[in-house]
């Protein structure tokens, strides 16, 4: 396993020199699909040996054992022959796959990969190079190729330090904390509709596979998850992460979620169990809002994710949600309508508060869990602040956040108790009635004591003060009209 040893260093002194490499999201960018069609290699190895007829989708001259293997002679394509190769037959044959319908997933996934996938490397020996060191792992090894997991866990890292890549990270930590208390069992689906590189997946895979004994079990096991991912990177590097973790038909589709009527939705369309942390801040087209009831129509992508969310939830089911700050504080109608739907028609049990550098450096906006499921609505909410470990004033590269940080949530979870830290609420429960009468369903509680003034990224703090803006508008509104009534009805 020595060979493991130093990957990513190797990757990123031998890309250093290529001019055609330009920061951390080209390069990895450029490894991911190097590292699909290796693995994806392997992977038909194991396709061949249990199936005599089975037949690739990729051509035999763009196989990985054909191309980017030295042949019997030692001879391998290097230099202008490699990126000549790569350039003008290797990527316009993968991206023009004939895929139909009925084309199996497992073969399908490959196509949809390099539609939009780049390869940006302009010198061939270097490209060899890189190659040669992502052909020495040997996947066939089992103890290699969880090895090579944990690497490639690393690499998905590095994507929250690489500007705006790092929207499609969630820390592990998180996603597997909310994977262990969300419960997985075997027989349940779980979705994730905007998967980025498939960090919900994982964790929940993770937390399943302990549960997989019988071949039943593993035939139920390769059926339990779902992803959507809009953007064509992130979906690349969350093919590859299913693949390496076993996961041998990636139900993951390269699709918009937002681009489909909610009230469209079936049965058929909804999941035992739902993990995700949707984007927020973002922006859709305004087109996209006419696939929601007015209501619940919004710019947000958060708010309309939400609104997926609850549409797709099935009957029992459980969910678990990562959504910022403004949608807790938020009065304008769209969030309070959203709220609404939430509290009345499900069982909203518990929010989370998180620490404001847990997304640290992609963003310092403060982030919530909720945790809901579809059994009745909402008779209580339990809020619990999740303050920094001793020894910790913020998250960052060097001292991450993780699992065992969630400890102090965990030992409370099974027995909650109202919490008062230094005259502040650390942990508490309202009423539903309390949520919607008292509070006009601000959820904004047991949040952080700013002793210090908060210090925001520029545009972090932009669209905080936006949404506080827009929220305040709300109850200005809300109470004059409340005093109109008063009135008699006269105009203010």
């Amino acid at each position: 396993m020595a060979n493991l040893s130093g990957f990513v260093k190797k990757i990123r002194d031998i890309m250093r020199m290529d001019a055609g490499i330009n920061g951390d999201a080209q390069r990895i960018e450029q490894l991911v699909w190097i590292l699909f069609l290796k693995v994806y290699d392997a992977k038909e190895n194991d396709w061949e040996f249990d199936d005599d007829n089975y037949e690739s989708i990729i051509p035999e001259n763009c196989r990985w054992r054909n191309w980017a293997v030295a042949d019997e002679n030692g001879h391998s394509l290097t230099g202008d022959e490699l990126l000549d190769f790569v350039n003008n037959t290797l990527f316009p044959t993968l991206k023009n796959l004939n895929v139909t319908k009925d084309t199996p997933i497992k073969k399908a996934i490959v196509k949809s990969t390099f539609e939009d996938a780049n390869t940006y490397m302009k010198n061939g020996v270097y490209l060899r190079q890189i190659i040669d060191v992502v052909d020495s792992i040997d996947f066939e090894d089992t103890k290699e190729s969880h090895a090579f997991g944990d690497i490639y866990e690393e690499i998905l890292k590095e994507l929250q330090a690489a500007g705006s890549a790092g929207e499609f990270y969630t820390p592990r930590a998180v996603t597997e904390f909310m994977a262990m208390m969300i419960n997985p069992k075997l027989g349940e689906k779980m979705a994730d509709f905007a998967c980025g590189t498939g960090g919900f997946l994982t964790s929940w895979i993770n937390q399943l596979k302990k549960q997989v004994k019988t071949t039943e079990d593993r035939s139920m096991f390769d059926n339990s998850i779902y992803g959507i991912e809009k953007k064509p990177f992130p979906y690349l590097l969350c093919i590859t992460n299913m693949l390496l973790h076993d996961v041998d038909i990636p139900k993951v589709y390269h699709d918009n979620t937002l681009l489909k009527n909610v009230l469209d939705y079936t049965v058929d369309d909804k999941f035992d169990v739902i993990l995700m942390n949707p984007p927020y801040g973002g922006h859709e087209d305004k087109s996209v809002q006419n696939y929601f009831p007015d209501d619940l129509a919004d710019s947000e992508t958060a708010d309309l994710f939400m609104s997926v969310i609850m549409y797709r939830l099935k009957k029992n089911g459980r969910c678990a949600v990562i959504l910022p700050d403004g949608f807790l504080f938020g009065t304008d109608n769209t969030k309070v309508a959203i709220k609404k739907k939430l509290i009345s028609e499900f069982n909203l049990h518990t929010i989370i508060r998180m620490p404001s550098s847990v997304f640290a450096p992609y963003t310092s906006i403060t982030t919530n869990i909720l945790f809901f499921d579809n059994t009745k609505p909402t008779e209580e909410t339990w809020f619990y602040r999740l303050d920094m470990p001793d020894g910790y004033k913020h998250f960052s590269k060097t001292k991450p956040m993780k699992v065992e940080h969630f400890n102090p949530v965990i030992d409370w979870w099974n027995n909650r108790q109202e919490i008062i830290v230094d005259e502040f609420p650390k942990a508490k429960s309202f009423t539903a009635r309390q949520i919607t009468d008292e509070l006009g369903f601000n959820l904004d509680q047991c949040g952080y004591p700013h002793i210090e003034e908060e210090i925001l990224a520029p545009m972090d703090l932009i669209q905080r003060y936006q949404e506080e803006r827009t929220s305040l508008n709300a109850e200005i509104d809300r109470v004059l009209e409340d005093i109109s009534k008063l009135l008699g009805g006269q105009s203010l």
